[in-house]
């Protein structure tokens, strides 16, 4: 069944129809997560310090109260309550039913800048509660509670014209012609565990920036497994660019979850922590992500401004 433009964002959003669907792999463990459940089983912490006398209850409508602390909160992380170790549920996340609907979770929010001139930017920002690292020479390595991915997708005149997916320090851009879709609305592919985002199935080598081999010391592995509709459990915002400010496009929308500066997850596990293993220099156990205002919502290009060259595909492939 071909699935209809998404109407919602087509009315608040100035003709923004085409969010992805995104592909999760067969082997896929940790799933698209409730955004609030983060925040209900996790105690905000500054090294390792649980933050006293916080708001009670701590929402997403309130969580940017934690930017009085640390740094403006950038050095506040939401820290699991209860040990990554001993697996607790919550981390699982919700695995989409037969509609592709994360049920009871809303899992996704999806940003908007109007950048003027014909041209949009729409931000499909996915929650998962857990990042599994890659295993490198038996290894496994970089996992971490809390992980935000992303596509965008330009449009111009009411047109999609661009792609970008999300891949741990970096990504890919491709065409929007290029890419697969069913109907006007695209595919992307998350990579089992680390749910970097990707245009085709297979294995994905990502030692290099911008180049994404079939074979390698670093993999991502994709494939068809469960389709996820990210659309349909989603917060809805629009970003000023001028302003660096956000607006929630219905009520339903909090707007402190993304005015939030502080980290996702847990910090990273001091070294004579048990949990905590090193491998030539790289950890087991990494730090929490930021949230979506630092994934560069007022980029000039379909690219994050990084440094790195800004390579946009004409044609599928690594």
């Amino acid at each position: 069944m071909v699935r209809q433009p998404v109407n919602r964002i087509q009315i608040q959003a100035s003709n923004i129809y085409a969010a992805p669907l995104v592909w999760l792999d067969e082997a896929e463990r940790y799933f698209p997560s409730d955004i609030y459940a983060q925040v209900k089983n996790t105690d905000p912490s500054i090294n390792y310090t649980q933050i006293p006398n916080l708001p009670h209850p701590l929402t997403l409508d309130n969580l940017s109260a934690l930017n009085e602390y640390g740094r403006h909160g950038l050095n506040v992380f939401l820290t699991s309550s209860v040990d990554v170790e001993t697996s607790p549920f919550w981390l699982e996340g919700i695995v989409p039913n037969s509609s592709g609907k994360s049920v009871g979770a809303r899992s996704c929010a999806i940003i908007i800048n109007r950048r003027g001139q014909g041209q949009v930017d729409a931000f499909y920002m996915y929650f998962y509660a857990y990042n599994l690292g890659n295993t490198v020479l038996g290894q496994e390595l970089g996992d971490h509670i809390g992980d935000w991915e992303h596509n965008m997708i330009r449009f111009v005149n009411g047109e999609p014209t661009q792609i970008w997916f999300s891949q741990h320090g970096n990504g890919q851009a491709f065409t929007y012609a290029a890419v697969e879709k069913e109907g006007v609305r695209p595919f992307s592919y998350s990579a089992r565990g680390s749910h970097a985002n990707y245009g085709i199935t297979g294995t994905h080598d990502h030692s290099i920036p911008n180049l994404n081999l079939p074979g390698g010391f670093v993999r991502d592995y994709t494939s068809r497994g469960i389709l996820w509709d990210p659309a349909l459990s989603a917060y809805f915002y629009n970003y000023d660019g001028d302003q660096a400010s956000f607006s929630a496009i219905d009520e339903e929308s909090p707007i402190g979850a993304m005015n939030y500066r502080g980290k996702w997850g847990d910090q990273r596990y001091p070294d004579d922590d048990p949990r905590q293993r090193t491998f030539f220099g790289f950890k087991k156990y990494d730090n929490g992500p930021t949230g979506p205002w630092t994934k560069g919502l007022n980029r000039t290009k379909i690219c994050p401004e990084n440094g790195l060259a800004c390579i946009i595909r004409g044609k599928l492939g690594p």
